[in-house]
């Protein structure tokens, strides 16, 4: 059976790993990127309808200032990031599983017109009308590959948990054709590029289901 290897920063990656373990199966953790906090100066609360978070880094490493924003309501992209607003002291309104641009969608709904988006320093960029304001709480670092890490991902199957993960594994990876992957979504698959020796969507964008997916490439 190949080795799964988890490429997600910490502390991420070691919850994956632990994960794929307790299932009896073989795990690599090789983190590809670090996530450390910035330094940042939280708006007025009074200008903005609700709170859009996309990641749990964000409430990781947002600080004290977060505090400052607990009467806004969240909306978070996916259950993760949704678990971690409750846990800081956050409502969260809307909790949505198919990425921002639907999230957003749904939150026009319910009269939410200004948008407050915190999240990491490298991210996508999303075209929508409700965002009033976007501020950078973390930054996500690339890590240095070494070659005798490179080749430990020879023959195993990587878990990609975003597209940025997935872009470096390809910068990363010459002959694609002795790596399997398993990818949190179609557009997490689609950056990672063609080549590969076989690559699988997971059937929902959670930890679970990508950790299932990869195992179905694995033997």
């Amino acid at each position: 059976m190949r080795i799964l290897t988890v490429l997600r920063p910490e502390p991420g990656n070691a919850a994956t790993t632990a994960r794929i373990v307790a299932l009896g199966c073989q795990a690599l953790s090789l983190p590809l990127f670090a996530v450390r906090p910035l330094a940042w100066t939280p708006p007025n609360p009074a200008a903005h309808d609700a709170l859009l978070l996309t990641s749990a880094n964000t409430l990781r490493h947002g600080g004290a200032a977060l505090t400052t924003l607990r009467a806004l309501p969240v909306l978070a992209v996916g259950q993760a990031t949704a678990a971690a607003a409750r846990a800081a002291g956050f409502r969260v309104l809307l909790t949505g599983d198919t990425g921002v641009a639907p999230l957003l969608q749904h939150a026009a709904t319910h009269q939410i017109a200004r948008v407050l988006h915190l999240g990491g320093r490298e991210r996508t960029r999303t075209d929508s009308a409700l965002l009033t304001a976007t501020i950078a709480v973390y930054a996500s670092e690339t890590l240095p590959i070494l070659p005798t890490q490179r080749a430990q991902l020879e023959g195993s199957v990587a878990l990609l948990h975003s597209a940025r993960a997935a872009r470096r594994l390809a910068e990363l990876i010459t002959d694609r054709a002795r790596l399997r992957i398993a990818a949190l979504s179609p557009a997490v698959r689609d950056a990672a590029g063609s080549g590969w020796d076989a690559a699988i969507v997971a059937r929902a964008p959670d930890d679970a289901a990508l950790i299932a997916a990869a195992i179905t490439l694995a033997d």
